[in-house]
């Protein structure tokens, strides 16, 4: 067995995304089209002859206990393969929290996917998703990676052909949002703009760009109050982006832009504006080992 391995865990951005319901235990029914993205959590997993597991992160304010979806998914794993072992774990994360792109979900499935590797264990990536599942509902696209289509709360995945490496610029205020809140608002908002999901999954097929920008977009910008959205929204139209989409429940929003050129001038004119700015690009792979 292999005793440490270095990763980097892909962010995830949503290119669209709808709720089409309820389930009775009260999680809600996305239809989504999911696409990892090049920022990057980085992960230092090591096996250790105790049976704990600890974990440290860059960030004080990040809960190193089973609050934290690595912590617990280190947990789950060892159950699931019944490895009586220890884990440590050093989280140094770049995706920031409360923004829509998967951090903590990133942290769960790069755990996963490091442990798969280390113990010698052959789980699938099917077998590691069904575990991940059971820790949050975005931790088997970001096993997945690349460009997928989701249904059911996220985890049934339909992987869609790879988007080419599309320049992008993210941004994010310092404000956050409550995803229990934004599902809430969702559940009592009467005129919602739902995005039209068979004509998006239809420009990703094709590669259609020029569609798939004209129809991006997020049900979760119909009931979102929040001024750093808008103005990162109008920061990326005005500085060149073909569309301008919040993503997940928010508050990061991406602009996807015809060149790096444009990208990274868009990039460096809003550095002073927001709390988070990343140029960045679509990638079709959920994990980096180093």
């Amino acid at each position: 067995m292999k005793k440490q391995i270095n990763l980097k865990c892909s962010a995830k951005i949503n290119l669209a995304l709808d709720v089409t319901g309820k389930r009775t235990d009260g999680y809600h029914l996305l239809d989504s089209i999911f696409q990892t993205v090049s920022v990057y959590d980085k992960l230092e997993v090591t096996l250790t002859e105790t049976e704990n597991i600890s974990l440290t992160c860059n960030f004080p304010e990040i809960p190193c206990d089973e609050k934290n979806l690595a912590y617990r998914a280190a947990k789950a794993f060892l159950e699931k393969a019944k490895i009586h072992s220890g884990v440590n774990i050093i989280l140094e994360k770049e995706i920031p929290s409360g923004a829509g792109m998967g951090g903590g979900s990133a942290d769960a499935a790069g755990v996963l996917f490091a442990l798969n590797l280390l113990t010698g264990e052959k789980f699938t990536n099917a077998e590691l998703r069904e575990i991940g599942v059971t820790l949050g509902a975005d931790v088997p696209f970001l096993l997945l990676g690349g460009t997928a289509h989701a249904e059911g709360i996220g985890e049934k995945l339909t992987a869609l052909k790879t988007l080419p490496e599309l320049p992008l610029v993210i941004l994010k205020g310092t404000e956050s949002i409550s995803t229990a809140a934004a599902y809430q608002a969702i559940d009592t908002c009467p005129k919602a703009n739902h995005p039209e999901m068979k004509i998006i999954r239809q420009a990703v097929e094709n590669q259609d760009i020029d569609l798939l920008c004209r129809k991006c977009g997020n049900l979760f910008e119909t009931v979102t109050n929040c001024a750093d959205v808008e103005k990162a929204r109008k920061a990326l139209l005005s500085h060149g982006a073909e569309c301008a989409v919040m993503t997940g429940s928010g508050a990061a929003v991406f602009g996807i832009f015809r060149n790096e050129e444009k990208a990274q001038a868009c990039a460096e004119m809003v550095k002073q504006e927001f709390a988070f700015v990343r140029k960045c690009h679509t990638t079709g792979q959920a994990f980096l080992i180093e």
